[in-house]
């Protein structure tokens, strides 16, 4: 008999046991997968946690045919940055311009999926339940550092040309690394936009599809293994059919 078919529920984290079931697909994902770590990480429970997760909101996605969290994204609107002193990508970036925007904010962050349902319907209803979150909240303008697997940027060269050549926010958006790494490493006629589109992770596209921009270098994160880049977007200027993609084809 095969296993039933996935029905997803989205919810924001309201118990210690759902944040810790968060925690534990970040885990499973950033630490043993990727090889990430963190002052915070708890090896012996398997829990992917700093001093940020306090103050956030966790968003799951939970397929409840089998109890299996299928996918997370933590979310901090810009209040709740105010209690927790910055925003958590503020290690990374030069926020000013965001913040003197006088826009509600929201960062988000550590989004990552189960293995068993990546490519499948669970990063939609993240979306969906990500798109309801911001209507309910008022957000203007959402961003967040995104990943690339690697700490060196030559190996990354085409996809970070790609981005600061094609898709680099305008001034009024474009916030800076802290710790400069030029992204513009391959001339605009010489770049493989091809194998870039390959080389850049799905969460990247699917911001760009969205109208997303990129700030402006990279950051790289030894603590992470990853290499990282600002996303930005901006809801007013996405046109009906990005409207339409965001919105799980509700709008």
């Amino acid at each position: 008999m095969s296993d039933p078919a996935p029905e997803f529920s989205v919810k924001i984290a309201d118990t210690d046991d759902e944040l810790r079931a968060a925690q534990a697909l970040r885990y499973d994902v950033f630490v043993r997968e990727l090889r990430g770590g963190g002052e915070m990480v708890d090896h012996d429970a398997g829990l992917e946690r700093d001093r940020f997760d306090p103050f956030f909101d966790h968003m799951l996605v939970t397929d409840e045919a089998t109890g299996t969290v299928a996918g997370v994204y933590r979310l901090l609107r810009d209040d709740q940055a105010a209690r927790a002193g910055q925003f958590y990508s503020e290690d990374e970036y030069d926020l000013s311009v965001l913040k003197a925007s006088g826009r509600r904010l929201l960062e988000l962050g550590r989004s990552c999926l189960h293995p068993d349902y990546r490519g499948g319907m669970a990063m939609f209803h993240l979306w969906s339940g990500l798109a309801d979150y911001v209507e309910w909240n008022g957000i203007e303008v959402l961003f967040g550092v995104a990943s690339f697997h690697g700490t060196d940027p030559q190996q990354l060269a085409n996809p970070l040309a790609m981005l600061h050549h094609s898709h680099l926010a305008p001034p009024e958006l474009r916030v800076r690394s802290k710790s400069f790494q030029p992204m513009d490493l391959v001339d605009v006629g010489e770049l493989d936009r091809k194998r870039a589109m390959v080389e850049t992770p799905a969460l990247i596209k699917a911001y760009l599809r969205l109208g997303g921009f990129v700030g402006e270098g990279a950051y790289i994160d030894h603590a992470f293994n990853t290499t990282d880049v600002c996303l930005i977007l901006d809801t007013a200027r996405m046109n009906e059919r990005q409207r339409r993609i965001y919105a799980g084809g509700r709008a």
